[in-house]
């Protein structure tokens, strides 16, 4: 098996005995009913089955063919619609994955799977360099690091063509496609923490072209376009270890994005803008054992358990497995109870420590899915329901601390001056 997260991946250093531990780093239409995801139209899957094929209907390639323009996207929720007075706001739950490469390890058509068995979107944040070639390595060329070069590895041709395929695939269930962007630059003077706007932007620019050009890239003309505009598709990413927001921001901006979710050590509150964006960091949760708190992603709790080896002690797993799964459920536990901020989960396609993150999120989304306003969207869907809500009813919401309860219920919560 091939790392493809290995190195760098959240290295901001160890806080173990912090009081948060930074290691490295209505609902949509009608209320009622306890669906754990968003609505979907019936009978709107187009052709794509489990296959990921180009829906029947009209479609307009996109330059050289890589991409097309294939209508709206199957398999929506309904229009989301503001809450009503005293209503109890839906249980947001997204879970994201960085890289979103597959390769070969079968993580990325396993959760898929799991994904349409719960009725659940997500989030798949798509490193450019992905669907490039290593033959072709010399077109990238990173801020403040030598042509050609990145801190995770590029991927063979049959696992290009794989992460094309499985791409295709969660677009036409109704996932999101976003960014991680490329080489994955944590430390040094090249590091992204050091990128300047036009950095950023220069590294953006470039991953959106590797997606939209890898058709020429690649010379491949027997597989399918991506069926989406990527231009268009992409309002949201996540940085490498969760550093440079502050200039990535500003770039963001510009190209119309609406959200990022780069910002470690977030609280379990509902989220602000920043400089006219959805901030949507990743969060401190319950760590089982533990007087702190560790951030909700697969590789800052492996941190803590494992001393940044992604291949520890294997006696371990099974209770390591345990604690990573308390965690989310304790995290997820307490919002649901109390302010019902949204909870967000980040991940790597990988098999640290014997694959048990993996197995804890699986576990997590079936012990969830179905309760009663839980609703597994994507950052997008969910910065959609945001964005049609009264900014008066968000700001009462945010004034809601952690795991506080609305004082004598929603209704008279929601009433109070």
């Amino acid at each position: 098996m091939r790392d493809i997260n290995r190195r760098g991946l959240l290295g901001a250093g160890l806080g173990a005995a912090a009081a948060l531990s930074m290691t490295g780093c209505g609902p949509f239409g009608s209320s009622d009913g306890g669906r754990s995801g968003p609505e979907k139209p019936k009978g709107d899957k187009g052709a794509h089955g489990q296959g990921g094929g180009t829906p029947e209907k009209n479609v307009r390639l996109i330059g050289d063919g890589s991409t097309a323009d294939t209508g709206k996207q199957p398999n929506q929720p309904a229009a989301p619609v503001p809450l009503e007075p005293g209503q109890t706001p839906p249980q947001f739950v997204i879970f994201s994955w960085d890289g979103a490469g597959e390769v070969g390890n079968g993580l990325f058509p396993r959760f898929l799977e799991l994904a349409r068995e719960h009725d659940a979107a997500m989030t798949f944040f798509l490193s450019g360099l992905y669907v490039l070639p290593e033959s072709k390595k010399s077109l990238y060329r990173p801020p403040g690091n030598p042509r050609g070069a990145s801190d995770i590895g590029y991927l063979t041709d049959d696992h290009v063509k794989q992460t094309l395929k499985y791409v295709r695939e969660a677009w036409l269930d109704g996932h999101e496609i976003g960014t991680h962007f490329n080489g994955h630059f944590c430390g040094g003077s090249g590091s992204v923490g050091n990128w300047t706007p036009a950095q950023w932007r220069s590294e953006i620019d470039q991953a959106i072209s590797f997606v939209t050009e890898w058709r020429t890239n690649t010379g491949w003309n027997d597989l399918d376009p991506l069926p989406f505009d990527y231009r268009k598709e992409l309002v949201g990413a996540r940085t490498p270890c969760l550093l440079g927001q502050d200039d990535l921001l500003p770039a963001a901006k510009q190209l119309g994005w609406r959200y990022d979710a780069s910002s470690p050590g977030g609280r379990q509150t509902w989220p602000e803008k920043r400089q006219g964006i959805w901030d949507l960091p990743l969060q401190g949760v319950p760590f089982p054992g533990h007087s702190f708190e560790v951030l909700s992603m697969d590789y800052n709790i492996l941190a803590n358990q494992s001393q940044n080896s992604t291949r520890g002690m294997p006696s371990r797993y099974p209770g390591w497995r345990a604690q990573a799964t308390g965690a989310y459920v304790a995290g997820f536990e307490r919002a649901y109870e109390t302010n019902r901020a949204p909870f967000h989960i980040g991940n790597h396609f990988e098999e640290w420590n014997g694959g048990i993150y993996m197995d804890a999120v699986e576990e997590v989304i079936k012990k969830i899915a179905g309760k009663p306003d839980v609703r597994l969207v994507s950052f997008r869907q969910f910065v959609d329901w945001l964005d049609v809500q009264d900014p008066a009813v968000l700001a009462k919401l945010r004034t809601l601390e952690v795991g506080q309860s609305p004082a004598g219920g929603w209704n008279a919560f929601f009433k109070q001056a």
